[in-house]
């Protein structure tokens, strides 16, 4: 009897060291620290399926450089990622979302030529309640010549991303990156401890769904609030999207990518420049979205034009499908003025 094989399979250390195979130049650093990344990943995953029973549920009594409470997986998260990333000779420094400052290499280790920012565990005030949190991480090349790296390393544009990507911690583990040649999707098999691709080359499908906190509408812009109701069939638009929200950012996103949307946080009357950080959120997220046929916004001015000019620096975020990010700019120039 002869068995046929659907599709092969592939794991991302094979699926990354392939896609490095098209780069003739190519020394390999930056195949293995994506790598560490999808294995920093693991380790996390391995918290987040049993944080009830390993007592590290809850908030640690701490506040970040945010004034956000410290949860103890964050804790956990940040400190798995820098310590598999601390020693191995790639980076020359680092930048946490955690962290108030910049993130030097120890100087026992030497430092390399790449740059990387994580936001260890975004939508972590969920941790508590059961729902999907996710890693998000980008890279660049330092700018620096050498010695340890500088704040100049860190505050630098989307536009300069050489890898992106996210982990997304829910009913299964899934983490999506891109070098800036398409999307790939890989899902943690835990019978073998492994990604395995599952979506390779993902682009945005026609779009379903709008995701956002409505119950911070009474604070939007008149033109947000327009935008809001022709996302719901309003406002001369035929045709409706539907709502759905988890309020993990990444989660949001995460669905948004795969089945066709626009998720958006919009400055308003409490938070005049934003809520999401340039560096470790909205830069990354709107790298993948791009790199998979969509666009990302301020709502003014394209994310990947910003040039940051603090770690900690926040933006209004619209991502998702082009057209719907589009016509929320639309929106917000005709009924909100200039900036």
């Amino acid at each position: 009897m002869s068995i046929k094989m659907n599709r092969r399979i592939i794991t991302i250390e094979r699926h990354i060291m392939d896609e490095q195979a098209a780069f003739p130049d190519a020394t390999g650093t930056l195949t293995s620290l994506l790598y560490d990344m999808a294995v920093a990943g693991k380790l996390i995953a391995s918290h987040t399926t049993r944080a009830g029973l390993a007592d590290i549920l809850g908030a640690t009594g701490e506040q970040n450089v945010q004034g956000e409470e410290v949860q103890k997986l964050d804790v956990y998260a940040h400190r798995t990622i820098f310590q598999l990333n601390d020693h191995t000779g790639r980076v020359a420094v680092m930048g946490s979302e955690e962290e108030k400052d910049i993130i030097p290499i120890p100087t026992k280790y030497p430092t390399g030529k790449y740059v990387l920012l994580f936001d260890p565990l975004d939508g972590s005030s969920n941790i508590d309640y059961n729902v999907s949190v996710g890693t998000i991480f980008s890279i660049f090349r330092r700018k620096t010549e050498s010695g340890p790296g500088a704040l100049e390393d860190v505050l630098q544009k989307s536009s300069d991303i050489i890898a992106a990507g996210y982990i997304v911690y829910g009913s299964s583990t899934m983490m999506v990156y891109s070098t800036g040649t398409g999307v790939h999707g890989f899902t943690l098999d835990p019978s073998i401890g492994e990604f395995l691709l599952s979506h390779p080359h993902i682009r945005l499908p026609e779009p379903k769904f709008y995701s956002a906190n409505q119950g911070y509408q009474s604070r939007w812009s008149e033109g947000v609030q327009r935008y809001t109701r022709w996302l719901r069939g309003e406002e001369g638009n035929t045709k409706s999207l539907s709502l759905r929200y988890i309020g993990s950012m990444i989660a949001d996103i995460h669905r948004n990518l795969l089945g066709g949307g626009v998720f958006y946080y919009p400055a308003d009357a409490k938070s005049p420049n934003g809520k999401l950080r340039v560096l470790y959120e909205a830069q990354p997220m709107s790298f993948i979205i791009e790199q998979a046929g969509g666009y990302a916004s301020t709502g003014r001015q394209p994310i990947r034009d910003i040039q940051p000019t603090q770690l900690h620096q926040r933006t209004p975020l619209y991502v998702g499908n082009r057209e719907l990010v589009e016509k929320a700019e639309e929106f917000i120039a005709k009924y909100d003025g200039e900036a």
